[in-house]
Order: structure tokens, then C-alpha cells, then sequence
């Protein structure tokens, strides 16, 4: 029975091995890509603030159009969703986080008698509302880990798409910030339309008379350039938001790993002391099976006793043996002597 048990003891522990060597390279991948996915980040916030510069000085100078994507809706009857998630898990809640945030947002529209459509960017999101039966619209995975500006430019055509055709009224974005290695958060932003505070307060004006103030030409004129550089701005913003999706992915999957590789480590620790356990508790079994029988074949000894006799009269001189008739040890006597 300990044998048994110490086998299977062994084989949990180098399974659980093998399970630490896994986890540990994976929390090893995850910290080295969190620092590229960071710079990608860092390096995309200056084109997102020029842009968005560039359409403030378009709108102050006077490049305020009848544009969908600025006009909006009087009345929001269906909000697109576009959620970004991972392809794969093993990243500790990252998934659920956001799942959970768009699935809030989505109930409530339901209760108010709104419509919805959810555009999923990541496996995880399309499996998730897939399974509970949610309305889903254009799917979008196969690059939550590393995005490109490709991956956005679809996204952002594609719910421009809907929005200009009349099929949604809004369009939200429900993704992960990335703050920095150790703090994320889930946010919701709106999409489409623009915001007047986004497009309004530029320093495109006409310089005035005391020389202060920003004077642009712009050609053609900015009312054109605005409408053509408004898609663009909302696949700038798309794109911001993979590229703080994936390198939240890869912090929440480096802390997932290490605390597995933890669990490992304490795991194969008290299994280790199980069997050890196990181990003497076979050797103390046996060493009291071999003395047990030590003393029962030391009591069979002593039952039988080994004796001289002297016999003169049988002419063969001395004679020993075991008598095993007579256990109580008394030697057989003769009367006659050898001297007569």
C-alpha cells in the first residue's frame, strides 16, 4: 500500500515539474513582450495627438461639417460594442474583465428597450457572447497579442460603415488601458460619433491683431480635409486602443504565470513532504515486520533443548543430540558405570 501510494506521489510531483517548466517560460515570454508591446504604445501617442491636433485646427477654422461622424443621432436606438479581448487565455482575469464590463453595459440597454450589436476583436470575446447567445456582428482575431495598423484600419472602416449607413446610432470601445506593468483598467469609450470637445478648441484660428495665435492655410479647404481625415482619426483611436489591449494582455498573463509557477513550487514542496512520509512510515513498517519476526523465531528456539548423554552400556561412547520429546530439558541417566 505505501509503495503504491509513493509511486503515485512521484508522479504527481514530476508532472507538477514539467507544469512549473511551462508556466515559468511563459511568465518569462509575457515580461519580455510587455516591454515591446510599451514602446508600440509609447510610440503611437504621437501621431494620436497630432491627429487630433490637426482636426481641432480644422474645426476652428471653420471645417465644422454636416459629417455623420460629428452630426450624431437625436436618439441612440442601437449601440455597436466593439470589444477587445485575447485570442487565448492563461492571462488571469484580463478576459473576464472585459467581458463583464460589456456585458453590464449591453443588460442595460436590454432593460431600457435599446438594441446592440457586439463586434468582437479576440477569440475569447466571440466564444464568451457566442455561448450565452448574444447578438453578434463582424468578428474580428488572430492578433490581440501583437496588432497591427491593418488589423485597426478594418475595425475602424468597418464600424464607419455602420454608423454612416444608419444600422447603429453609436459605437463604443470596451478594452483594457495599460497604465503601466502593474495597474491596468477596464474602460468605455465612445467611438462614433465624435465628441464637440474633441473636434472644438484648436488654435487654427486667424492670428488676431496683437500677433498671438496660430495662422493656417489649408488646402483644399477644411471642411473637406476634415471629412477625409475624420476616418482616419477613429483608426488612429482604434489602433490605440490594440495596442494598450495587447500590452495589458501580456501583464495580465506574466502575473497569471507567476503565481501558477508559485503554486507549483509549493505544490511539488508539500508533496515532496507527503512522500517522504510515506516513504518512512514503509521503512518503519517493514523494520517492525523483520524484528516481529526476529522474536517469533527466537521463542521457536528455545523450545528445543541440545543435551549430552553418556551411555556406557551401548559401547558407542558420547552421544548428543536434540530431544524434542523432552521439552522441559531432563537429561536421560543410566545406572550402570563405566568403571564398574
Amino acid at each position: 500500500m505505501a509503495g503504491g501510494q509513493e509511486r503515485i506521489l512521484k508522479g504527481r510531483i514530476r508532472s507538477m515539474q514539467a507544469t512549473k517548466k511551462i508556466t515559468r517560460a511563459m511568465e518569462l515570454i509575457a515580461g519580455s513582450r510587455i516591454v515591446k508591446a510599451q514602446q508600440r504604445v509609447q510610440a503611437a501617442v504621437p501621431y494620436s495627438e497630432q491627429i487630433t491636433e490637426v482636426v481641432k485646427d480644422l474645426a476652428a477654422a471653420g471645417g465644422v461639417s454636416d459629417s455623420p461622424l460629428l452630426t450624431g443621432r437625436k436618439e441612440i436606438k442601437n449601440t455597436c460594442y466593439v470589444i477587445i479581448a485575447a485570442d487565448r487565455g492563461l492571462c488571469g482575469g484580463y478576459n473576464a474583465g472585459v467581458q463583464r464590463a460589456a456585458e453590464g453595459e449591453i443588460k442595460s440597454d436590454v432593460v431600457d428597450g435599446k438594441g446592440y450589436e457586439i463586434i468582437s476583436v479576440g477569440r475569447k470575446v466571440e466564444s464568451y457572447f457566442k455561448f450565452r447567445e448574444y447578438r453578434l456582428g463582424q468578428t474580428f482575431a488572430g492578433f490581440s497579442d501583437k496588432p497591427s495598423y491593418d488589423d485597426a484600419k478594418a475595425i475602424g472602416q468597418h464600424v464607419v460603415e455602420l454608423f454612416a449607413s444608419g444600422h447603429v446610432d453609436k459605437v463604443e470601445l470596451v478594452y483594457t488601458r495599460f497604465i503601466s506593468a502593474g495597474s491596468q483598467e477596464v474602460v468605455l469609450r465612445p467611438l462614433v460619433p465624435l465628441s464637440q470637445d474633441t473636434v472644438m478648441g484648436g488654435d487654427g484660428k486667424a492670428g488676431s491683431d496683437d500677433g498671438t495665435g496660430s495662422d493656417y492655410e489649408f488646402e483644399p479647404d477644411p471642411t473637406t480635409i476634415l471629412e477625409t481625415l475624420l476616418p482616419r482619426y477613429i483608426e488612429a483611436r482604434v489602433y490605440a486602443a490594440l495596442l494598450n489591449a495587447a500590452a495589458s494582455e501580456h501583464a495580465f498573463r506574466q502575473r497569471a504565470m507567476k503565481s501558477a509557477t508559485d503554486n507549483a513550487e509549493e505544490l511539488i514542496k508539500n508533496l515532496s513532504i507527503t512522500m517522504n512520509r510515506a516513504r518512512q512510515a514503509s521503512i518503519t513498517t517493514e523494520i517492525m515486520e523483520i524484528v516481529g519476526g526476529a522474536e517469533a523465531l527466537g521463542s521457536g528456539d528455545r523450545k528445543s533443548v541440545r543435551y549430552i548423554d553418556f551411555s556406557a552400556d551401548d559401547g558407542f561412547g558420547a552421544r548428543s543430540g536434540t530431544d524434542t520429546n523432552n521439552s522441559e530439558g531432563i537429561r536421560p541417566t543410566t545406572s550402570n558405570s563405566r568403571n564398574g
